[in-house]
């Protein structure tokens, strides 16, 4: 789940800490993977009632999101190159998703990556690892 899910999930047990991290943000100095917009999209219109968000309600959020942070993406040989990276590491399954997100992340030049999933980032390398930390 991505870092920003709670962020519309009031009763979510870290929705405090990362509403009070992205108060702070802004696209000059802060950025996420722009294919983190759809899986906040997809879990928010999926996760089971009463906190299922409509398609319209879960744009909404979306568009928050990128309102308060700068977009990255990769090409398709960024995209190739991270893919291949990750399956020198005895990366499988849907952590390849992690591996997209931290190559993304390492684009902007970060101090700081954040994900509440720290130990699935921990495997992609000491420069996302040196940076990992949680909101």
């Amino acid at each position: 789940m991505s870092v920003l899910v709670p962020v519309f999930l009031a009763d979510h047990p870290h929705h405090a800490a990362i509403i009070a991290l992205l108060s702070t943000c802004e696209p000059e100095t802060a950025s996420c993977a722009g294919h983190s917009l759809a899986e906040v999209f997809s879990t928010l219109t999926r996760i089971p009632a009463p906190h299922r968000a409509s398609p319209e309600q879960a744009i909404q959020c979306v568009e928050e999101i990128a309102a308060r942070l700068r977009l990255i993406s990769l090409d398709g040989a960024a995209t190739l190159a991270a893919i291949q990276n990750a399956a020198s590491r005895d990366i499988a399954g849907g952590a390849i998703h992690d591996s997209l997100i931290a190559t993304c992340a390492l684009q902007s030049k970060p101090d700081r990556i954040y994900s509440w999933n720290t130990r699935h980032f921990e495997r992609l390398g000491q420069d996302v690892a040196l940076r990992l930390t949680t909101p």
